[in-house]
């Protein structure tokens, strides 16, 4: 997860937690090296659907995707739509190229996602503002040492940040199975609502997971520990 400095919340400091975990099997070393040059989003210079499907199509970027279950069900689910995901942890990119790969034959290859290794803002601010139709920040790093809470994405530059990315009526979607990350991003959220309209009307709009929302591995994960899980829909006025 990716911290900030002082005074300017948009500005990475450094990146902090896990980027390798244990070693990648063959398969996946193999996607690594040979897939994801494919599909990596450049490292310099405008991110666009243009530039990344050349065509204009509805955008969506999810940030830190962990194994990318969710990206690769969202992008099977909407073909005509282009996908960018960021995450910093090797292991997650390599498992997520699996999806994109066609999952072993589960289903066919994934045109319609690009990749990014590495922090989710350093690409987040060169996409063209008003230009994503959703953003995805779903069961992140809770840091909940008061201590770290500047660690945490959910934080004022980074939600100014979504915002001028997302279209007028474009979706954040952001889930969590954590109370004190929970606390916090409502804290935020609240500070933030001449930019989002809160979808929820009733309990089971933010207890309930909504159709179209498919589960990240972090979530069954919550719920095999006995967690409660919460989902939220904000729409960009």
């Amino acid at each position: 997860m990716t911290a900030y400095k002082s005074g300017d919340p948009t500005t990475l400091n450094r990146l902090y937690g896990r980027a390798k975990g244990k070693p990648l099997r063959a398969g996946q070393q193999d996607l690594v090296d040979h897939l994801l040059p494919q599909i990596t989003v450049p490292e310099e210079g405008e991110v666009s659907a243009e530039r990344l499907f050349g065509q204009a199509c509805p955008l969506h970027f999810e940030i830190g995707f962990g194994g990318g279950e969710h990206m690769a069900a969202r992008a099977d689910m909407l073909p005509d739509h282009g996908f960018i995901g960021a995450e910093p942890f090797l292991n997650g990119v390599a498992q997520a190229l699996v999806h994109v790969s066609g999952d072993h034959g589960a289903h066919p290859p994934l045109a319609n996602i690009r990749i990014h290794h590495g922090d989710a803002l350093e690409v987040l601010r060169r996409i063209p503002d008003g230009a994503l139709s959703f953003a995805y920040l779903l069961h992140p790093d809770p840091w909940p040492k008061a201590r770290h809470a500047k660690r945490r994405m959910m934080n004022d530059g980074p939600v100014d940040l979504i915002a001028a990315k997302l279209k007028p009526g474009g979706e954040f979607r952001f889930g969590t199975d954590h109370p004190v990350y929970l606390a916090h991003a409502l804290m935020i959220m609240q500070r933030h609502r001449h930019q989002f309209e809160w979808l929820a009307k009733e309990a089971k709009d933010f207890l309930v997971r909504p159709s179209g929302w498919p589960e990240t591995r972090y979530e069954a994960k919550a719920r095999a520990q006995g967690h409660e899980v919460w989902y939220f829909r904000y729409r960009r006025i």
